[in-house]
Parts: C-alpha cells; structure tokens; sequence
C-alpha cells in the first residue's frame, strides 16, 4: 500500500474510535505496518483491522458497520451494526474450502458465514475433551493468565519520602532527630512511616486423585503459571496424602515443571482422601502461617471416600484462618448440576467463591474472582451454612 493509503486508513481508525471502540497504540502499530504490507485491496484491509482492532461480537458488528460506511464515504447506519461490509462476500472465513456457502446475498453472491476463530473456540472448550493439539494451543493461552490478589495493608512501615505526614502514619523519631541536626537542633519538619501494601499470598490445593484425571494436568498447568507470576503461591496436591509441589514448579518450562510435579506426586490418579489430606495442610502448613491470612483455592470436584465430618471439620480450621476460601470444581459447568457429592455438600458452607474449573475461560475467570478484593464476611458463610443443611 502506498503512503498515502497508509494516511487514508487513519480516518478509519478515527471512525472507530468516534463509534466508542477502545483502540489501544500497539493495536494501531499493528495495523498500519499490516496495511502498509497489502494491495489497496478492502478485503485485505478489511481482514488487517478485523484481526488487529476488532476482539470480541460486540466490537467485530462495529467494525463492520464503521468499514461499511468508510469504504462508502458516509455516515455509519447504526440501525444495522450486525450486518457485514459488502466487501466481504466472497472472501472466506476459514480455511473450508469448497463448502457451500449458507446464504446468497439480494445480488446472487455467497455471503460469507461468520466463524469463531481457533483460539476463540479453544477458550470454552472442555479440558477433558481437548486433544494433544489443542492442549499445546491452550497451554500457550495460559501463558497470557497473571493470578494475583488485591492488595493488603501490610504491617510493616517504610519512611515517606515527603515531609508530609497522613492521619495512619507514625512518627519516625530517628529521621527526624537527624534531620533536625541540619538545622541547629531545630524540628522544622516531622518524618513518619507510611503502612505498605503487598499482595496476599495464594495457596492452591489441587486434587490429583482419579475423578479429576481430565483436569489435574490443566489445573497443575494454572498452578505452575500462577507460580511463575511471581506472586506470593504455594502449591499442594490432595489425594491420598498431601504433596508439596511448590519448589518443582519454580522452573520456567512448563514440560519440565509438570514432569517433575508428576514425578514428585505418589498418589496422582490414586484415590481421594480429601479431609485427611486437609487435615495434614492444617497440621503442618495451614495454621503455622501459610494460609493465615492467604486466599486459599481448592481445585477439585468434591468427590471423598473419606468421612464428610472430617472434610467439614477442616473446612471450618482453614476458614479460621484464611482471608478467603475458593472452591473451584469443574463439574459446576455441567448442565443440571448440584452440589450433592458428600464431600462437597460438607466443604461449600465454609467456601466464600464457588466458581468453574473445567476450560481456559473458567481459569481466566478465577484469575479475576483472585484479584476482586471483596469478601463475604462471617454472617454471609453462616447463612450459606443454613441454606445447604439437610
């Protein structure tokens, strides 16, 4: 495309923009080194600003709509946002070739038929129904997750800068004195310590027993990235006993990390004890600190051949301790789904978010659920413990 093609696209992009879609400046680079490579062809440019500036179905029918009046010279109709650009009847969609069109258009010409994308249809896709292939693809998406928390007003205090001083701060005496030494003896200004904020810390407890054979790998996958983050994580597996995983997981490949976390576990794909191996983090991790004041992530469908008082019993220690407990079962997005496995019924009075596991959009979800900083308080985990009582 030539210069000044280059320059005419910018009144699209303006176009856009006037129409309310958000554009950001590595969105726009993209686009204009992909036009300044194509023909004055408005089905190459069609597809330039589709693939870089349009993400979503709300934004991608806006698109259509601004192109359209773009490549008209006119006002865009936004009586009719869901209605392609004319210049896109015969330009695939995917690579089905020789496939009969849907529909033909008032001028006899196939209309194209709208398809999602590979990446877009691998986000919902169940973990358990993924082949080798697509598990590759999603582990690549999983790279983009960053699983953090909201921030917390720690205890620990570091000197302001500024001389101001704020109605939390405290007086840093030493600071003060030697900064009255400049001055005669003279205190012309107070220093104070400020409160700091860091992230709280994460703590997953993954079940590797054999009902979550299709999602231990993916959930294992998410641990991994969540460790990689460099957020505060630590990383446990429930099955017949209690594995730490945390150190294995501190490499940055993730074929290795999950070789060596498969290695290091005795008990994957074994059986499910999951009060006893909730009472083991209790003993030996949970209240000495780990989870004292942590969000705690449970990923597991709530399958336990061990006893449902125990299960329910240690619920109730960890939420003593947790700031927040977080179930995540991929069995939730079954359709006609219920809590009625026994040890789910005994953990969820005790659990604040009970959110999907079973596809990379559930984990992107819970990425968010992590990072919301409101908590259910006390009187909320006690009304959901009356509404699931027998």
């Amino acid at each position: 495309m030539t210069a000044s093609g280059v320059s005419h696209v910018s009144d699209l992009v303006a176009s856009l923009r006037s129409a309310g879609l958000s554009i950001p400046v590595g969105s726009l680079v993209a686009f204009v080194e992909a036009v300044s490579l194509l023909d004055d062809d408005p089905a190459s440019i069609y597809w330039a600003g589709r693939t870089t500036l349009a993400h979503d179905e709300l934004t991608i029918a806006t698109y259509d709509m601004v192109f359209r009046a773009w490549m008209l010279g006119s006002e865009p109709d936004r009586s009719t946002p869901e209605a392609g650009p004319s210049v896109m009847r015969e330009v695939p969609t995917d690579d089905g070739a020789g496939e009969e069109p849907e529909g033909r258009g008032e001028d006899g010409d196939p209309l194209a038929t709208p398809r999602a994308s590979g990446a877009e249809v691998l986000r919902t896709r169940d973990f358990a129904a993924l082949d080798d292939d697509e598990r590759a693809e999603v582990d690549r998406l999983m790279e983009r997750l960053r699983p953090r928390t909201a921030p917390r007003r720690s205890r620990r205090r570091r000197p302001r800068r500024a001389p101001t001083r704020r109605a939390d701060d405290r007086l840093d005496l030493r600071r003060s004195v030697q900064s009255s030494l400049r001055t005669g003896g003279e205190t012309l200004s107070h220093r104070s310590l400020r409160r700091v904020t860091t992230p709280r810390r994460i703590v997953l407890l993954v079940d590797v027993s054999g009902s979550m054979e299709s999602y231990s790998r993916a959930l294992v996958r998410f641990a991994h990235v969540a460790v990689r983050a460099g957020a505060r994580v630590e990383v446990f597996t429930l099955g017949t006993r209690l594995t730490r995983l945390t150190r294995e997981l501190t490499t940055t490949d993730p074929d290795v990390a999950l070789a060596r976390a498969a290695a290091a576990v005795p008990d994957w794909s074994g059986g499910t004890r999951l009060g006893e191996s909730l009472r083991a983090f209790n003993d030996q991790w949970g209240t000495r600190g780990t989870a004292r004041g942590a969000v705690v992530v449970v990923l597991s469908d709530g399958w336990d051949r061990g006893e449902p008082e125990v299960l329910a019993t240690e619920m109730a220690r960890l939420s003593r301790v947790a700031h927040r407990i977080v179930w995540v079962n991929p069995l939730r997005a079954t359709p006609g789904y219920e809590p009625l496995a026994r040890g789910m019924a005994a953990a969820l009075p005790f659990v604040d978010d009970f959110v999907d596991g079973h596809s990379f959009d559930a984990l992107d979800r819970l990425a968010e659920v992590l990072a919301r900083p409101v908590v259910p308080s006390g009187a909320d985990r006690r009304r959901r413990a009356v509404e699931v009582a027998p």
